[in-house]
């Protein structure tokens, strides 16, 4: 039973890996942004693992998404270009290789110019050769799918504007990051990221999945969008979270009373 459910929206309280509640082959498009093993303050997952345990457990997960696409289904994956804490990794490259090997088919990548440089807080040498880092201030939307990329499910009605098509479909996206503080949440992403993914990507009436669902971001850009989105979160709190701001966005009595009283989580 849904931690939540208003109209089109679906909240679960649950582990993706773990869980039963979605269908195979039901998704229309998944967006999501995983946690990245940078040694975030979660609740309910532990951030601080070994790099290779982290591989491991985005395999599994990896191999569920793949499961829950439709034939024509797609992925949006919000995930760093590399990381340096514990370690330089190249996030990307390791995680689009197993999302290769596990069956999933690439199509391009949005480099999302985030333009936030305010979290540095090391130079490696300065001033000198000897060991320098190097940070980009982006993250990367790598665009993946199950069988056919050509979408011919759905209600085929397409809501996005022409100026938009044209600025989406080119391969940088520049727009600023979430506040932490302001949603209350260790690591939100913005509407804005899920929003561009779902117009671009999905049909009108889609059921688009975000499996790390966090504060709420893509269930916002779908109830904003028309599409029926499903989130599932292994914190409780964060489901809380993720209905109340859905709750401001909706601002009706309805939603109101749900988050009164919420489901059971399962």
């Amino acid at each position: 039973m849904p931690f939540f459910r208003y109209e089109n929206i679906r909240i679960f309280n649950d582990d993706f890996v773990e869980s039963d509640c979605i269908p195979d082959d039901s998704i229309d498009l998944i967006v999501t942004s995983p946690p990245y093993n940078v040694k975030i303050d979660y609740s309910s997952y532990d951030d601080r693992t070994s790099y290779a345990s982290y591989l491991d457990f985005t395999r599994k997960w990896l191999e569920k998404a793949l499961a829950v696409l439709k034939e024509d289904g797609r992925f949006c994956l919000n995930i760093p270009l590399d990381k340096n804490k514990g370690g330089q990794q190249s996030v990307y490259a390791d995680i689009l290789g197993i999302a290769k090997d596990v069956g999933l088919k690439y199509h391009s990548t949005v480099v999302w110019n985030e333009q936030n440089i305010s979290r540095r807080t090391a130079w490696g040498s300065w001033l000198s050769a000897s060991a320098p880092y190097v940070i980009a201030p982006v993250e990367m939307i790598a665009i993946l799918y199950k069988d056919s990329w050509k979408k011919t499910s759905g209600s085929g009605i397409s809501d996005i504007e022409r100026q938009d098509f044209m600025d989406w479909t080119l391969g940088v996206w520049t727009f600023s990051g979430e506040s932490k503080r302001r949603v209350g949440h260790p690591a939100p992403f913005p509407v804005e990221l899920p929003r561009r993914c779902i117009k671009l990507f999905s049909f009108v009436g889609d059921v688009v999945l975000d499996p790390f669902m966090g504060s709420g971001s893509t269930l916002l850009a779908c109830a904003a969008t028309g599409r029926r989105g499903i989130g599932i979160e292994i914190d409780p709190d964060y489901c809380q979270l993720a209905v109340e701001r859905l709750v401001n966005a909706t601002d009706t009595k309805q939603a109101k009373l749900a988050i009164a009283d919420p489901l059971p989580a399962g």
